[in-house]
């Protein structure tokens, strides 16, 4: 099969499938190779509330997010499936800060009036971002991608120099993967947990960002809520905690009371792939075996949905070898 593709993806989850719809978008005959389905990566566990979580300002990364942003906001409207627009209270519990940096990707942020929060919230923050529900948007993007001429690909590899097999230019969004297909030890899981629990009405999603016990957050679906969370760097254990559950649903009834009795519908766990040091969006100096150009798109965290067009975008650029500041 060596030649037949322009470009092969190595990763299947929302980095790696929203990359091939870019390129593809150019004219590039792209396939996307994955151990596992879509269904199975980390991004199907993801909350995929719009909100660059844990992540520091750097210029490129509000230009990823605001991309996204604006993206997601096309596709709501467009009634893409799992896409909506949902409003959104970040809670503080010290003095209000300054307007977040993320801000800027938004066209409103408001500061939560006095009346607005109760103790002991002092202070927070009110704006609308997308929310996407992984279940129906994954496969609605992999469908997008095949049914325009795309090729997946199940097989696992390696080394990424074995998708040279494919094609001579290469994408290496395997997240997690990147630890060892390219040795970047700066990658490391972080561990979350989450509870879903049906919906008794609620619309809004909730942060309590200054809790002292943990990640908490209330963040409706359609049919569902989904109650965090954790965040356990250096973890790799999958299998779901009942103490933490506990503690996540303790956490997030006292939030919001209205929750108290929600039927619980499932636990799921996720790796979110961390990298110290941030988002690796860049090409290889030296890409390995018979790989011609290699462009790395990997490590975002808990922030790949929050990122991922803005990081498509910047892929799309380097390929076609247009020079970024990366």
């Amino acid at each position: 099969m060596g030649g037949v593709f322009d470009v092969v993806v190595v990763g299947a989850g929302v980095i790696g499938l929203t990359s091939a719809l870019r390129l593809q978008q150019t004219g590039a005959r792209v396939a996307v190779v994955t151990a596992e389905p879509s269904a199975e990566t980390t991004s199907s566990v993801a909350a995929a509330v719009w909100y660059p979580t844990r992540t520091p300002f750097q210029a490129r990364v509000l230009d990823w997010a605001t991309r996204t942003f604006d993206e997601f906001t096309c596709q709501a409207a467009d009634g893409v499936p799992g896409v909506v627009m949902r409003p959104t209270r970040m809670l503080l519990r010290g003095r209000a800060s300054d307007v977040p940096w993320w801000a800027a990707a938004l066209p409103e942020v408001r500061a939560l009036r006095r009346e607005e929060v109760r103790y002991p919230f002092t202070a927070g923050w009110a704006f609308t971002v997308p929310s996407v529900e992984m279940s129906r948007y994954l496969p609605w993007l992999q469908e997008r991608f095949v049914t325009a001429g795309g090729t997946l690909i199940r097989r696992r590899i390696d080394a990424l120099d074995q998708a040279a097999v494919w094609a001579s230019v290469v994408v290496n969004a395997s997240g997690l993967g990147a630890r060892s297909l390219r040795g970047d030890a700066q990658v490391r899981p972080v561990r979350g947990q989450v509870v879903l629990v049906a919906n008794p009405g609620l619309h809004t999603s909730v942060r309590d960002e200054d809790n002292a016990e943990g990640s908490t957050y209330v963040h409706p679906r359609s049919t569902d809520i989904v109650l965090g969370g954790s965040f356990e760097l250096g973890q790799w254990d999958t299998t779901p905690s009942p103490a933490t559950a506990a503690a996540i649903l303790r956490r997030c009834t006292e939030l919001l009371p209205e929750l108290a009795g929600a039927p619980v519908v499932g636990h799921r766990v996720g790796l979110r792939p961390h990298r110290k040091g941030g988002v690796r969006l860049e090409a290889d100096a030296r890409p390995p075996g018979q790989v011609k150009r290699m462009v790395h798109n990997y490590g975002h965290g808990g922030a790949g949905v929050t990122l991922a067009w803005g990081c498509a975008d910047a892929v799309t650029a380097l390929v076609g070898g247009a020079t970024l500041s990366v």
